[in-house]
């Protein structure tokens, strides 16, 4: 059975299949378009290092026949034979791409999908819609990639810019800024001649000598009639919530509740990023359903008392007499304990609970799995509890240190509950089930081991050195996200900007684009933001964005 993937999913060809001979089908269609799919065989820059490799209708296969193009068959708009084992040790990834020739946009395009098939049965399937596009012309639908092997990648990012965004995607010549496209001088067009135009023979029957035989026993599987697909699966709900203005009710003066510790006072109606499930609106971080208000006005919860009052006591109570202590008792007994007692431990029999905006407490004993968090950030902990390093292994390393995104983690089993901290930082725990979240490793504190986790790759031409990268998380479990300050989490729309050093975390189901609005050579002109690089985030509904004050 297909394994459906959706955009950001990855996995080794080895988890999919045994073989190496595989068959790529690409379905794309729209009324009133043409489309031309193209294979870029990329070096290990991810640039187009050698025009042989530039696989499409003029070019139908590479040097020693490891790409070749098959054409339209078994109900796919286009298809190719890769045989990995034959790849060339230059080459590093193979992208596959669909282009429009001729006005139009990807959003006017049908159900369609990318697929993989491997000795005659189908291993994976990434589907999609025009409804994931706007106003982009050209695609990367997905790629193969080397990463110590070969693994593929679903990967649905689009380039308003058409066939010269690609081209400059992959490093070629093109003029920067061209404010119309010149009929005349535009690189040539991918079209296919007149007579190529009909469907290529069925793969693993040739009809011209010339020809090589494809290998033994590898051929499509037979499609009695196109079947329409289904509708690509959406985003789940979100887990964390944007916070929505609820209006006051009619008649019913709002209360505000008391404040955390040191923090200016909070609306009730806005919930704050990364609640824990069930905490409900107005809760102070550590508190939870059923455990009393602490006092309010004078002496409460974050705010200062009488000089000579002690915290929590009533206006006209006798200075220096704790309430509930009768006179004539010792001090430092009930007056200690009410003193403290806003600081009391918070356990909900949760495994995951914030103590405050600053501190988590993990219970290992719940989820029957361990937790790996950055070393040096246990600040206590109780029971029985183990400690080790969490090697990343040499590859990791390089790809930790080529990227930016190396994590130094250390593993917390057994029995206990530990406290998590880290300079002071804002902690959100984020409950993921089976969806996604794309964090920057700078921004992770600590998360369930049973999370997978890698580094994804943000590409752009104009972006310094090339690319961007990130830590994608994937599975069911929580992550916890340390943020500089207090967060705010937004809906991603088509007109969703950030600044990619504010940027936190989002959604891996949204879709990243450069924005080709900001060019650092306009760094200087009257009116300029001032920054070099602007991410664009588009997706449908329930994708979100998380963006703090505070620049990296």
């Amino acid at each position: 059975m297909a394994r459906e993937f959706q955009r950001g999913h990855k996995a080794k060809i080895s988890d999919l299949t045994a073989g190496t001979d595989l068959y790529v089908g690409v379905q794309i269609a729209a009324p009133g378009l043409t489309f031309d799919i193209s294979c870029f065989g990329l070096d290990a820059n991810e640039q187009l290092s050698d025009d042989r490799y530039f696989i499409f209708f003029n070019q139908p296969k590479s040097p020693e026949e490891s790409i070749q193009q098959l054409g339209a068959q078994s109900g796919d708009t286009e298809s190719f034979r890769v045989t990995l084992d034959r790849v060339p040790a230059g080459i590093h990834r193979l992208s596959f791409t669909a282009t429009i020739d001729g006005p139009g946009q990807m959003s006017q395009v049908g159900p369609g999908y990318i697929r993989i098939v491997a000795g005659g049965e189908e291993v994976v399937r990434y589907a999609f819609t025009g409804s994931e596009f706007t106003t982009e012309r050209a695609v990367m639908l997905g790629d193969f990639y080397l990463k110590d092997v070969w693994r593929f990648a679903a990967i649905g990012q689009g380039f308003d810019g058409g066939l010269d965004a690609l081209l400059k995607n992959f490093g070629g010549e093109v003029a920067e800024e061209q404010p119309a496209a010149q009929p005349q001088a535009a690189a040539p067009s991918f079209a296919p001649p007149p007579q190529a135009a009909q469907p290529a023979p069925s793969f693993g029957a040739p009809t011209t000598p010339p020809t090589p035989a494809p290998a033994q026993g590898f051929a499509p599987p037979q499609q009695p009639a196109p079947q329409q697909q289904p509708a690509p699966q959406t985003y789940a709900a979100p887990t964390v919530a944007a916070p929505m203005p609820m209006p006051p009710q009619a008649g019913a003066a709002p209360s505000a509740p008391p404040s955390p510790y040191g923090q200016p006072p909070q609306q009730p109606q806005q919930p704050q990023f990364g609640q824990v499930p069930g905490q409900v609106p107005g809760q102070m971080p550590g508190q939870f359903p059923g455990q009393a208000q602490p006092p309010a006005g004078p002496g409460g919860y974050g705010q200062p008392a009488p000089y000579g009052q002690a915290p929590g006591m009533p206006p006209g109570a006798p200075q220096g007499m704790p309430q509930g202590v009768p006179q004539g008792a010792p001090q430092g007994g009930g007056g200690l304990k009410a003193a403290l007692q806003p600081y009391r431990e918070a356990a909900t029999g949760q495994r995951w609970t914030p103590q405050n905006q600053q501190l988590m407490r993990v219970e290992l004993g719940m989820g029957g799995t361990a937790v790996l968090a950055r070393q040096g950030s246990m600040v206590m902990y109780q029971g029985k509890v183990d400690f080790s390093h969490k090697g990343a292994g040499f590859t990791g390393r390089i790809v930790g240190n080529a990227t930016g995104q190396e994590m130094q983690l250390m593993r917390c089993s057994g029995r206990g509950q530990v406290f998590l901290a880290e300079e002071g930082a804002h902690l959100h725990p984020i409950e993921l089930q089976g969806d996604g979240i794309c964090v920057s490793a700078e921004n992770v504190l600590a998360f369930d081991e049973s999370l997978q986790y890698e580094v994804r790759r943000i590409e752009g031409h104009c972006i310094p050195g090339g690319a961007l990268f990130t830590m994608q998380f994937q599975g069911t479990g929580t992550v916890v996200v340390k943020t500089h300050g207090i967060p705010v989490v937004l809906p991603v729309t088509p007109t969703t900007f950030a600044d990619a050093n504010a940027v936190v975390a989002w959604s891996s189901a949204s879709q990243v684009i450069l924005s080709s609005q900001v060019r650092l050579r306009r760094n200087a002109y009257p009116g300029h933001s001032g920054e070099t690089v602007n991410l664009q985030f588009r997706g449908a509904p329930g994708n979100f964005i998380v963006v703090q004050p505070y620049e990296v």
